[in-house]
């Protein structure tokens, strides 16, 4: 079997220590995020506060406004060897975590086509970060510098169809966030990475309907909607003193539990032409909790019981909610139930999940372990992204 170049629907970049300092107004760059060299270490009651110590480790810390935010190895361990949790350098980091020349020359050598890249060390996976600060026309300025970067020069130049532009909003005001969807997708942004549950950022939740004008600015604009695990700043998790490991186990039952509530809400009802992804939320899960909607649906038909939809729960997925994978045997085994069409395939660049610089005999290995076949590895490795993405917008066809 020939794998196809694949198109990596999840990947991350580390933002570059000058973005926002050599973005914003002057009068904000002291306080905007920007990059310190300086030695340190963790402290305090959890451990985890960092302290500068000219005794402690040489670290790159990113300081925005009352935020202390060390660079973690993890957010960028590609190359590293040592997964142990720690902190790290521009100088340490694999270049192509940060910079598009080497970024695209690491994707020729995993046979990589294009990429979708969300951001990583100081936004977070949804711009949390920016909604966290007290002072929001700060926020906002940097919600913008954000995305200007991201479309006119990570996703430009060489980039250009093979970085594809994956864009923030400003989460604490539904019209600021309605205006960048318009923004952004008129200098060619048409995808956006939203939470995949706003209640634990203290937003209103997907039942609310508070979040209509934002959907309805994606719908309109053909942005996509991608929701990564850990976007709500929280990870499941079952008792305080458990190992980190059963929470990493249980890293799917975030996107479970997302799809489950936009289903109920009537939002998939609501927009029908609406496309979401689960980004790392693999799809194992999915037979069983589709089976389990439809059979809730059809016994208990009262509104009062919250399953006042038109038509069954599953009927509203179609092939424009996709679940994305890296290594889900189980679900690639269940893939008739699950639906070939919802099924994307992600690298986690630069992160500890990163099958770099092997991903095409790991791809390889995959594929032929489920059985699939011609059609399906197509689909699974860049058919279904073309497809949902609207790829051909940037020359990708086929």
């Amino acid at each position: 079997m020939e794998l196809p170049r694949i198109i990596s629907v999840d990947d991350h970049v580390v933002e570059p220590p000058d973005l926002w300092t050599a973005r914003l107004p002057a009068k904000w760059r002291e306080r905007g995020p920007r990059i310190v060299r300086e030695r340190g270490r963790f402290g305090g009651p959890t451990g985890t506060e960092w302290k500068t110590d000219p005794d402690g480790e040489w670290a790159d810390i990113w300081y925005y406004d009352d935020l202390v935010s060390p660079f973690s190895r993890l957010s960028a361990a590609v190359g590293l060897g040592d997964l142990a949790f720690g902190v790290t350098t521009f100088d340490e980091i694999r270049p192509g975590c940060w910079k598009q020349k080497e970024r695209l020359a690491d994707m020729d050598a995993n046979h990589i086509e294009a990429s979708i890249c969300f951001p990583n060390t100081l936004p977070r996976f949804c711009g949390q970060t920016f909604m966290e600060r007290e002072d929001k026309k700060l926020a906002l300025a940097c919600v913008e510098a954000y995305n200007d970067w991201m479309i006119d020069e990570w996703c430009a130049g060489d980039g250009r169809g093979r970085l594809i532009p994956l864009t923030i909003v400003p989460l604490w005001d539904v019209d600021l966030a309605v205006r960048e969807i318009h923004r952004c997708a008129k200098k060619g942004s048409h995808a956006v990475t939203f939470s995949e549950n706003p209640h634990p950022l203290g937003l209103p939740t997907i039942h609310s309907r508070y979040w209509d004008p934002f959907l309805a600015a994606c719908q309109e604009t053909e942005t996509v909607v991608c929701m990564h695990i850990g976007s709500s700043s929280r990870m499941p998790g079952t008792t305080p003193d458990a190992p980190f490991i059963v929470s990493s186990t249980l890293t799917f039952q975030n996107a479970m539990g997302s799809l489950i509530d936009w289903v109920f809400s009537g939002t998939l009802e609501r927009f029908p032409e609406l496309v979401v992804a689960y980004s790392e939320g693999q799809v194992g899960w999915m037979p069983y909790v589709l089976e389990r909607m439809d059979k809730l649906w059809h016994e208990r038909v009262d509104n009062s019981f919250g399953s006042g939809l038109a038509n069954p729960p599953s009927s509203y997925l179609g092939d424009r909610v996709l679940g994305c994978i890296f290594d889900d045997e189980t679900g690639l085994a269940n893939r008739e139930r699950v639906g070939m069409n919802r099924i994307t395939f992600e690298v986690d660049y630069p992160h500890a999940d990163s099958t770099f610089p092997h991903t095409k005999e790991i791809a390889t290995g995959i594929c032929q372990k489920a059985g699939l076949d011609d059609d399906e590895v197509y689909a699974l490795m860049r058919g279904n992204a073309i497809r949902a993405f609207k790829l051909d917008r940037w020359g990708i066809t086929r």
